[in-house]
């Protein structure tokens, strides 16, 4: 209404509304460092006539003032559905390749206890024995390198077998972790719903909201969804993981009991919903995939090459030796044994010193005939080779992939930060621009307070 006591209601409003950009200022300021805080502001609105005509009167509003019309989280949707995709991208290599890595230090090539050097260890001892047949020195050397050389393949088969194990651990803990935070994300949803039909402010758990949908796309690479009510929706594989209130569970179908051990089939997983069959699915990206590949892939292939290489090695190797005779003239034994089920991991020389057959000929203690058999059995250098220079390259290349992640990750997340991150330097000019406000809103109102002063105390007075 026009008058001028309306004039009072402006300037109140104007107070309340600076008062509001005061505090929202603050806010801001305070959680400056605060992890998946996103700035605000206040949003306002002009006070005018009603949206609606009267039939039979008009609206005489003029100036009526500002109300706040909400506070208003300075986001970007579609930026945030990158952010989501390209960490869930990071998340995935940077895992990947932290494993590889690990495992490839275990490798310990080129170095004085890698395989590759005992390789060249045993073949020495073996030219050695062949200068000096019936010394015990000579023959006991060949035992000891023989030893050495079964230990390094034990030692890389047991680091696989450890970060397989490693790996098989960190997938359950995976699996546990998206379902609390799955269960969290539906939980917040439901308090979304229910704050934003009361009319209350639901900014603090929209942040709460945007942090579990981004750990969920780095632990799976699932992808989120905004709701009309405010919630998020997130599906995994196509599949729904969290749908409003509800939130379906991830279980791990095949290949990892849960004890931590393999069952022998490769990992699958299916989502079980609160009502209804459970349906098969599978990680896109993200921390779980990762350890997935490792499982299922990365590892077994090396340690798949690595049998390969021992199982040639033992077998050609005692070939050889059947062909010689022992320090007491009988033919040859196995010089090796292993597990076929684990020929890397089970390698074991299982001669004695007086049964390293060396000798060509029965009872030839001091002939050396088997010697360069022996020695030409041994014959795995290349194969090792190819396959260690084939790791590294593949540890080179999602090394290079997980580099050239960052910096796509770096730029999107520096984008987001641009917009929702806190400015000290420029709230600092908004509360003084709204302190400012305050003050001329608080002038109005003193003004006008002269003014009635004058109408109603001085009004209609004459002097005597």
């Amino acid at each position: 209404m026009g008058g001028a006591f309306s004039s009072i209601n402006t300037a109140l409003s104007a107070l309340r509304y600076q008062q509001a950009a005061l505090d929202i200022a603050s806010t801001n300021i305070a959680n400056a460092s605060t992890d998946g805080y996103v700035r605000r502001r206040v949003v306002g609105q002009t006070v005018g006539a009603a949206a609606a005509p009267a039939v039979w009167s008009r609206s005489n509003e003029i100036g009526s003032g500002v109300q706040s019309a909400g506070v208003e989280r300075l986001v970007d949707p579609l930026l945030d559905t990158r952010v989501r995709r390209e960490h869930a991208r990071q998340t995935y290599l940077d895992l990947k390749a932290a494993a590889m890595s690990r495992v490839e230090t275990g490798i310990a090539e080129p170095s004085d206890n890698g395989v590759a050097n005992a390789v060249e260890e045993f073949k020495k001892s073996l030219e050695d024995l062949n200068n000096a047949p019936n010394t015990d020195a000579a023959r006991s050397q060949v035992l000891s390198s023989a030893a050495s050389l079964a230990d390094a393949f034990n030692i890389q088969k047991h680091n696989l077998a450890d970060e397989l194990g490693d790996q098989r651990a960190r997938v359950l803990a995976t699996v546990q972790e998206i379902n609390d935070v799955a269960k969290q994300l539906a939980s917040t949803n439901l308090t979304i719903s229910t704050s934003s039909g009361g009319g209350s402010d639901t900014a603090t758990l929209m942040d709460t909201r945007d942090q579990l949908a981004l750990r969920l796309s780095e632990l799976t690479g699932a992808t989120a969804t905004v709701r009309p009510d405010g919630g998020m929706d997130v599906s995994l594989g196509g599949q729904a993981l969290v749908t409003g209130k509800d939130a379906s569970t991830l279980q791990i179908a095949t290949g990892i009991n849960p004890d931590g051990t393999a069952d022998g089939d490769p990992i699958t997983f299916k989502l079980q919903p609160p009502t209804g069959t459970a349906v098969a699915v599978s990680p896109p990206s993200g921390d779980l995939a990762a350890s997935v590949e490792l499982i299922d892939t990365v590892l077994p292939d090396y340690a798949a090459g690595l049998d390969a290489l021992v199982t040639q090695l033992a077998d050609s190797f005692n070939a050889a030796h059947a062909l010689g005779f022992d320090a007491s003239g009988n033919p040859g034994t196995d010089f090796f044994d292993y597990d076929p089920a684990d020929p890397a991991g089970s390698l074991k020389v299982i001669a004695t010193k007086d049964k390293v057959a060396v000798s060509g000929l029965a009872g030839g203690n001091t002939d050396t005939g088997n010697a360069a058999g022996l020695a030409d059995s041994v014959n795995i250098q290349d194969g090792y080779q190819r396959l260690v220079n084939g790791f590294g390259s593949s540890v080179a290349s999602v090394q290079r992939l997980s580099d050239n992640q960052r910096a796509m990750s770096t730029q999107v997340d520096s984008a987001r930060e641009q917009l929702t991150g806190v400015s000290i330097d420029e709230e600092t000019v908004n509360m003084v621009m709204a302190q400012r406000g305050y003050e001329a809103a608080a002038r109005v109102m003193t003004t006008v307070d002269q003014i009635l002063d004058t109408l109603i105390n001085r009004t209609g007075m004459v002097g005597r």
